[in-house]
C-alpha cells in the first residue's frame, strides 16, 4: 500500500525508495528553512530544488573512504534516521546511512537500490563510507624512506634521526638529510625546496645566526621549522613540545604554517599555505593577527614573499643608509632566486590554477579546496552569505544576556542541521566552510561548535593531521606570541 503524502512540514529525505519497499518513500522532519525542498528521483511530491543547492549523490569513490568506526553515524541526525525508518515502515531496524543495518532472516542484501532507473542490485549511495583496514602507522621516532614528489609525509611524532640517506639532486640545498628529515618529522609536513634554499641564502648573509640575518635590516626573523634547522629545539627546557601550535597565531588555520615573523605590534607573519597535509604548499601567505583573520597571497615561494615585503619597505623608507642596505639585499635575493629558477611574481600561473579549484573564499580569503566530482558532490553552499553570517556572529557575541545569546544562536543551529544533511550526502565542504568561518570570527563563544565541525570535516576529507592541529589550537588558543621554544 502506498504511503500517504506528508504534511507540509515533511519533505522527502534524499528521495530514496528502499529495496522491498517500492511503494514507500522515506520522509524526514525538516526545519522551516531547510533547503531540502526539491524534486527527487522517485519522489511523488511537487517540490523543486533551489538552483544554489546541489544534491546529487554519486557512488562514493576511494577518496571518500574512511577506516574505523570512529566516524560512523556522525553524519546524520538521530531525528533524520528515526523519520526515515518511520516513513518507510521499518520500525525496529537500526542503522544509518553510514552503517547499514544487519539483514533480517531471508532479507535481501543490505545494499539498497534507488528508485527510477536504478536496479535492485545497485549499491547504497550517499554517505555510505567504505570501511577499510587502517594503514599501519610508522612507529613514533622513525622515518620512512625519503618521500617522492607524490608520496605522503613521514608520520612520526618525535624529532629523531633515522639514518636513511637519499641521493641529493643537483638543485637541492646543501643541508644534511638528517636535518631535513628532523624538520619534516617534527611537523609531519613536507617542506618545499625553496624553504631550504632560503636558509642557505640567509646563511650567506649571516653564517653565525641565519635566523636573524634579515632582522635588523628587513625586519623579518626565520621561525617555525627554521627553528629545527637552527637547533633551537635541542636547547628547549620543556620536554613536552607540541609543534602543531609552535608559532601558530590566533587566526592561523591548520592549513597555514608560519616560517617568518615581522612586526610584533601587528603580529605580522608569513607562512606556507597548503590544502592537503600530504602535499606541498600551494603558496606563501601573510597575516597580521592583531588586525584580523585575512590571509593574503604573497608568492608561490619564500623568495617571492620576501621580495614583495622588501619592495613595500623600500617605498616606506626615507633613511638613505637603510635604503642602500635594503637595495643590496634585494639585489642578492633577486639574483639567487633567478639562479635557482624561482619566480618572483606575486601571482603565478600555478596559483591561478589553484584558484580555479576553490569552492569558497571563507572569511580568511585564502579559499577552501575540497574534491568535487562530476556530479557536483563534495561541496554545498551555506544558506547565508558571508556578510549575513558575520551579522549573525556579531549578534551572538554582542548579546547582552545569555538568554539573548541563545536566541541569536538559532540560525547557527539551523545551519548545523543542514551540515548533517550535507554530510549524509558526502558534501563535506559545507561543514568545513561553516567551521572555518566560525573559527576565523575568533570569538570563544564558537569554540565548542568549531570543535564539533572542523575535526569531523577534516577527517571525512582524510586530512587527519589538520584535525589534530585544530584540536590542539582550540585547547591553546591565545593572542600572545605562540613560541613553544621560548625559555
Amino acid at each position: 500500500m502506498a504511503a500517504s503524502l506528508p504534511p507540509p512540514c515533511l519533505a522527502p529525505s534524499s528521495g530514496r525508495r528502499r529495496a522491498g519497499h517500492q511503494g514507500l518513500t522515506a520522509f524526514a522532519l525538516l526545519p522551516p528553512r531547510c533547503p531540502l525542498g526539491r524534486r527527487h528521483a522517485g519522489s511523488s511530491s511537487g517540490l523543486t530544488q533551489p538552483a544554489r543547492y546541489r544534491w546529487a549523490s554519486p557512488q562514493p569513490g576511494p577518496e571518500q573512504a574512511r577506516s574505523g568506526a570512529a566516524l560512523m553515524c556522525n553524519c546524520v541526525s538521530p531525528l533524520l534516521e528515526a523519520r526515515i525508518h518511520l516513513a518507510a515502515g521499518r520500525l525496529g531496524r537500526t542503522g544509518s546511512p553510514c552503517a547499514p543495518p544487519l539483514p533480517r532472516a531471508g532479507a535481501p542484501s543490505p545494499q539498497r537500490a534507488r528508485a527510477g532507473s536504478r536496479s535492485r542490485a545497485a549499491p547504497l549511495r550517499g554517505c555510505s563510507l567504505l570501511r577499510q583496514a587502517p594503514a599501519t602507522p610508522l612507529p613514533y621516532g622513525r622515518l620512512a624512506p625519503s618521500p617522492s614528489a607524490d608520496a605522503a609525509p613521514p608520520r612520526a611524532g618525535t624529532c629523531e634521526k633515522n639514518g636513511d640517506v637519499k641521493k641529493r639532486r643537483s638543485d637541492q640545498a646543501d643541508i644534511p638529510d638528517s636535518l631535513r628529515q628532523e624538520a619534516e618529522t617534527c611537523y609531519r609536513l613536507r617542506l618545499p625546496e625553496d624553504f631550504y634554499q632560503f636558509w642557505k641564502f640567509c646563511e650567506e648573509l649571516d653564517p653565525e645566526k641565519p635566523s636573524d640575518a634579515l632582522m635588523s635590516s628587513v625586519g623579518l626573523r626565520l621561525v617555525g621549522p627554521y627553528d629545527i634547522l637552527a637547533g633551537k629545539h635541542k636547547k628547549a627546557k620543556s620536554t613536552d613540545l607540541n609543534f602543531n601550535i609552535h608559532w601558530r597565531f590566533f587566526y592561523d588555520p591548520p592549513e597555514f604554517q608560519t616560517i617568518l615573523v615581522g612586526d610584533s605590534k601587528t603580529q605580522y607573519h608569513m607562512g606556507y599555505f597548503r590544502d592537503v597535509p600530504d602535499e606541498l604548499p600551494v603558496w606563501v601567505g601573510a597575516n597580521e593577527a592583531k588586525k584580523g583573520c585575512v590571509i593574503s597571497q604573497v608568492g608561490d615561494n619564500v623568495f617571492a614573499a620576501v621580495k614583495l615585503f622588501l619592495s613595500k619597505r623600500l617605498k616606506e623608507m626615507t633613511d638613505k643608509k637603510k635604503i642602500a642596505i635594503l637595495k643590496d639585499i634585494d639585489e642578492k635575493l633577486s639574483r639567487t632566486a633567478k639562479e635557482l629558477g624561482y619566480s618572483l611574481e606575486q601571482k603565478t600561473m600555478k596559483m591561478k590554477q589553484r584558484d580555479k579549484k576553490v569552492v569558497t573564499k571563507a572569511f580568511h580569503g585564502a579559499g577552501l579546496v575540497v574534491p568535487v566530482d562530476k556530479n557536483d558532490v563534495g561541496y554545498r553552499e551555506l544558506p547565508e552569505t558571508n556578510a549575513n553570517l558575520k551579522k549573525i556572529c556579531k549578534a551572538i557575541v554582542d548579546a547582552p544576556t545569555d538568554d539573548e545569546r541563545l536566541k541569536a544562536f538559532a540560525p547557527i543551529q539551523e545551519m548545523l542541521t543542514f551540515v548533517q544533511f550535507a554530510n549524509d550526502e558526502c558534501d563535506y565542504g559545507m561543514g568545513y566552510e561553516l567551521g572555518m568561518d566560525l573559527f576565523c570570527y575568533g570569538s570563544h563563544y564558537f569554540h565548542k561548535t568549531v570543535g564539533q565541525l572542523l575535526p569531523l570535516a577534516y577527517r571525512l576529507l582524510r586530512r587527519d593531521l589538520f584535525a589534530e592541529i585544530i584540536e590542539a589550537h582550540l585547547d591553546h588558543r591565545r593572542r600572545e606570541a605562540p613560541d613553544q621554544l621560548a625559555a
